[in-house]
């Protein structure tokens, strides 16, 4: 019922508003020659685009601020000549959302100008911040379109900034850029300052494409009270508007793929981060346009971008006769479109609106071969709607800004193509697979709708700016999730019946009604719970600010933000109510030139969904599960007041076998229902996860920063920023029936491992043959191990980042060097990272799976007269760390009698030293044992080097270029380089995983990729 007033309260607000896109502009004046403040100076501010006109005078600090301005057009200040000084200006200000920014006009003096010359002094784009303290950097839709961008992805400009990486992530589709080191997964994506995060687990809802993009903004330290829920950075995208002119662009690109590409043995990964290998082509193509409905009031921009990929599996099954190419599509399409009214020169209002239709193809067999047939394909999809809406009245000493969105986003990880089919694995005589039919045999299916609120308010006095605000994000999350709720077959065929079955020639077309119904089921399986169920996330925040000019040489900022997130209440009574984050900043202008800028704050993080989802989905109520959450309570594992009701659910179980209730032998296809199974959740498990009796404490990282700004000239900025970040309350997982710790070095000495079952005896818990003994009753529905979320983590992250960079300005090139040297070192990777033995997070403190040293990114463009931009785009990075893990094949199982354990009379060996069952995760979040003798990450890989180019040439179509046709051509890493690190990756397809000890050679499993061509062609008018 909740929900449904909020959605009626947003309707009727579009309905009488939009959403305005509101700035301030602050213009310093002051004497070429003395730096001195010019008092009582008249600054005009024009903007044509919008027929915007207005001036004001400087106050006692020479300073005037022009507030609440659209972010649509491009603004010019200026003076104008008097008795004292000569004119001075600064063009081509584009301004960027929820950022106030600064300019300074220096006056030359009239006696300091020979009758002979006339001097006219100007400012460029490059302007240093001498406002605030934030570590910033921002590039416009220019910069952006000169770069060489794979697929028009916007997130691939992101790793040009400063202190900005490609990540390492922990599944495919995992955010691809990292923020001082951290997981992508808590970096805070906006659009035009309001949420764009979809809140399972981290990453945009909606992927904003270059179409719609005006400025990209990366908010990575100090940044204002108005930003939360993340104590990473934000990654702030300002929209493109409408404006007096009608403008825009019709676009078509494609990678060609192997055809020209260069050649590789090893995936490649596309758009949304999964593997492609052969046969990968990519064809773009779409629209933008922009004007006005009104002259200077009402104006209006409409993005539509659609991308087909086409990539080629191979279906392998040899028993059938069948070896065919299988062709598969990704399909992406983005469409956006936004309303600014501009009411009266106080009232502004206007309406986006963003949609986004993702289908990530699977289709029959696989990269190098496969036995999935098209029967159990599926896709994934990743569908978005966002409806924002921002309405902004402002006078000479207020301004308010109330702000609403409504959003959703619906991700099915594994839409079925026959989504009513059981799934079905066949094998021949001998255990071998021959063919995968059917459903996928899961469910994933989340969706999330949410309401954003948020009001905000500016009081201007004399040298006071206040802010304050408040902002609700309420989501309501539900899950389909578990097993197939149609049943899963593993089936196994006599010669003869494989014999008839090749017989029928049935092709790429057999499904699971081919299989004979008299096949033989080894086992069936179906899921006990195929319903959603989920929960309300609400996270409710309030601010408020000081803007303090004390002089005209010294800017101060205090603020102060309060956060609370009720998913932080976990399995406890109450949730985290402390969420108190001080921030406190200076900006100090050395000279008209230049500055310096420090700041220290604190920064709380959400509540990722996923953690409390998957303690429900992997939750359990069965009797003897409650049982073992009271054993550990009575022996002080769990605390005395853990209410079990409170940490238990009714979660995802898939239940089956190879008989029936009545002990017949299941027959093919006619497997029981899951009422059938009803009320079965006594069943033992190798894991089952719980709800925090404590609750989670949100995470916060505590910031510092000392940075120092300088511009060299009208085009040259210079700037470094050092940074000290220290984070706590990370999320990781502990497991409390771990086995007691093992002794690694006989594992070295001795070449041995701990068996499972020695292991399992040493449990808090003893765990014998799928069950455990408690007060003199054997239970079986038990949990072999018992998994909780802590948020106890912590990380270390210090960097310095030198910064140099040239606009085109009167000359023909520009540039933008960067360095950044870096540490990080945590505890923990990830929400589902864990101590690779006896929750010993301390021998885990190392280097960041994202931790790079040394990081050079050189972007530089040429231009060639008024038609031709040459780019050249390099990235050089330091190795990243590798994980060492044991040779499996060394390492022999013993008994407590460090006895070999003999299966059918051969002695077995294993990488699981510890016994604990945890070898064959992923070795990035703690599943795995390390190289005895090795500390986590202690390895690096060899240095990455990238060189990207772009050639843009302009075919002139009148004299003005305001229409034109673009045709340009982008080569990614033109010297072909073999790179084994510093691209965006998933960590279990990675070279960051490597086998013996460090120094004992890198075996290569995945590559960068190699080198790349782009083409494509644009009319702009």
């Amino acid at each position: 019922m909740k929900k449904l007033f909020l959605f009626c309260w947003l309707m009727l607000s579009l309905t009488y508003h939009a959403f305005a896109q509101t700035t301030d502009l602050l213009v310093t004046v002051r004497e070429l020659t003395r730096q001195q403040a010019v008092t009582g100076q008249t600054v005009y501010l024009e903007n044509p685009a919008i027929g915007l006109n207005q001036s004001a005078q400087t106050d006692a600090n020479g300073k005037v601020l022009f507030r609440a301005l659209s972010l649509n057009g491009v603004y010019r200040v200026y003076t104008k000549e008097n008795d004292t000084y000569l004119e001075s200006e600064a063009a081509g200000i584009v301004l960027r959302a929820n950022f106030r920014r600064s300019v300074t006009l220096l006056l030359p003096a009239k006696r300091e100008v020979s009758l002979s010359e006339v001097q006219v002094r100007s400012t460029s784009a490059s302007r240093i911040n001498t406002v605030n303290a934030e570590v910033a950097s921002e590039i416009d839709i220019r910069k952006v379109e000169e770069l060489p961008v794979e697929g028009r992805d916007i997130t691939r400009v992101l790793y040009r900034l400063p202190n900005v990486s490609q990540a390492t992530g922990f599944f495919p589709e995992a955010p691809n850029v990292s923020i001082n080191g951290a997981n992508g997964l808590y970096n805070n994506y906006l659009i035009d300052g309001m949420d764009n995060n979809e809140r399972f687990l981290g990453g945009q809802k909606f992927a904003v494409p270059v179409g719609f993009t005006r400025n990209v903004t990366v908010l990575t330290n100090n940044y204002s009270v108005e930003f939360g829920n993340t104590g990473n950075g934000i990654i702030n995208i300002t929209s493109k508007s409408g404006s007096n002119e009608t403008t825009g662009e019709v676009f078509f690109l494609t990678r060609p793929g192997a055809v020209i590409d260069a050649q590789t043995s090893y995936p490649l990964r596309d758009l949304s981060g999964n593997q492609v290998k052969d046969g990968f082509q990519r064809y773009q193509g779409g629209f933008g346009v922009g004007g006005a409905l009104v002259k200077n009031k009402t104006f209006y921009y409409l993005n539509v971008e659609h991308t087909t990929d086409i990539k080629d599996n191979l279906l392998t099954a040899p028993l059938l006769g069948i070896n065919e190419t299988i062709r598969g599509t990704n399909r992406f399409t983005y469409i956006s479109g936004k309303i600014d009214q501009f009411w009266n020169d106080r009232f502004k209002s206007s309406l986006r609106v963003n949609v986004g239709q993702v289908a990530i193809g699977r289709q029959a067999g696989g990269l190098s071969g496969g036995i999935t047939f098209p029967s159990g394909a599926n896709a994934q999809d990743r569908n978005s709607l966002l409806i924002a809406s921002r309405n902004t009245y402002a006078t000479d000493r207020f301004a308010s800004e109330t702000n609403v969105q409504y959003s959703r986003f619906r991700w099915n990880y594994a839409r079925a193509e026959n989504p009513d089919s059981p799934d079905v694995t066949v094998l021949d005589p001998t255990g071998q697979g021959v063919a995968y039919l059917g459903h996928p045999g899961y469910l994933f299916d989340s969706h999330e709708s949410t309401v954003q609120v948020q009001q905000k308010f500016s009081f201007y006095r004399g040298n006071h700016t206040f802010r304050a605000g408040a902002e609700l994000i309420s989501a309501n999350h539900e899950l389909f999730g578990g097993g197939n709720p149609n049943g899963s077959y593993t089936v196994q065929l006599t010669a003869a019946q494989l014999a008839a079955l090749r017989e029928r020639n049935i092709g790429t077309n057999l499904s699971p009604t081919d299989i004979p119904a008299d096949a033989r089921v080894l086992s069936y399986a179906v899921e006990l719970r195929p319903a959603a169920y989920g929960t309300t996330q609400n996270i409710v925040s309030l601010y408020a600010e000081d803007q303090w000019t004390v002089s005209p040489q010294l800017n101060v900022t205090l603020g102060l933000r309060y956060d609370y997130d009720n998913l932080s209440k976990g399995g406890a009574a109450q949730g985290d109510f402390n969420n108190i984050a001080p921030r406190g900043s200076f900006n100090y202008k050395l000279t008209g030139r230049s500055a310096l800028r420090g700041g220290v704050g604190l920064f709380y993080d959400k509540i990722l969904y996923s953690i409390y989802s998957d303690a429900l989905q992997q939750n359990n109520t069965g009797a003897d599960f409650r049982r073992q959450i009271q054993y550990f309570v009575e022996r002080g594992i769990l605390p005395a007041n853990t209410n079990i009701d409170r940490v238990t659910f009714d979660g995802n179980l898939t239940v089956g076998g190879a008989t029936s209730n009545t002990g017949q032998p299941i027959r093919y296809l006619q497997g029981p229902p899951a009422s059938s199974y009803a009320g079965q959740r006594n069943l033992f498990s190798g894991e089952r996860r719980i709800l925090n009796p404590n609750g989670y404490q949100n995470p916060y990282t505590l910031q510092t920063t000392l940075g120092y700004q300088y511009q060299v000239n009208d085009n040259v900025l210079f700037y470094a920023d050092a940074v000290y970040n220290e984070s706590y309350n990370l999320f990781r997982t502990r497991n409390l029936n771990a086995p007691a710790p093992w002794d690694y070095s006989l594992s070295a000495q001795r070449n041995i491992a701990r068996s499972t079952d020695w292991a399992n005896s040493t449990r808090p818990l003893p765990i014998s043959n799928g069950s455990a003994v408690i007060d003199g009753r054997t239970l079986t529905g038990v949990a072999q191990s018992l998994v909780m979320t802590e948020t106890a983590g912590r990380s270390r992250y210090m960097a310095l980042s030198v910064n140099l960079q040239k606009d085109k300005g009167a000359s023909n090139y520009a540039y933008r060097l960067i360095y950044t040297l870096s540490r990080l070192y945590n505890d923990t990777e990830d929400i589902n990272f864990r101590a690779m033995d006896a929750n010993n997070f301390a021998a885990e403190w190392g280097p960041s799976v994202n931790d790079r040293r040394h990081i050079i990114n050189g972007i530089v463009n040429y231009y060639v007269g008024r038609w031709l931009t040459l780019t050249a785009a390099a990235l050089v990075q330091s190795g990243q760390p590798i994980n060492r893990v044991p040779d499996g094949t060394r390492y022999v199982v013993v008994d407590q009698n460090l006895q070999p354990v003999l299966v059918n009379g051969q002695q077995i060996t294993t990488n699981d030293l510890n016994g604990d069952g945890g070898a064959f995760g992923d070795a990035y979040v703690g599943n795995s044992d390390r190289q005895p003798g090795e500390s986590r990450n202690n390895d690096r890989l060899p240095w990455s080097k990238v060189v990207d180019v772009s050639a843009q040439f302009a075919v002139p179509l009148t004299s003005q270029l305001n229409r034109r046709i673009e045709i340009r051509a982008d080569v990614f890493n033109v010297f072909n380089t073999n790179n084994l690190s510093g691209y965006s990756n998933n960590a279990t397809q990675s070279n960051q995983i490597q086998i013996g000890p460090r120094g004992s050679g890198i075996v290569q499993r995945n590559a960068a990729p190699p080198r790349q061509f782009q083409f494509g062609v644009r009319y702009l008018f």
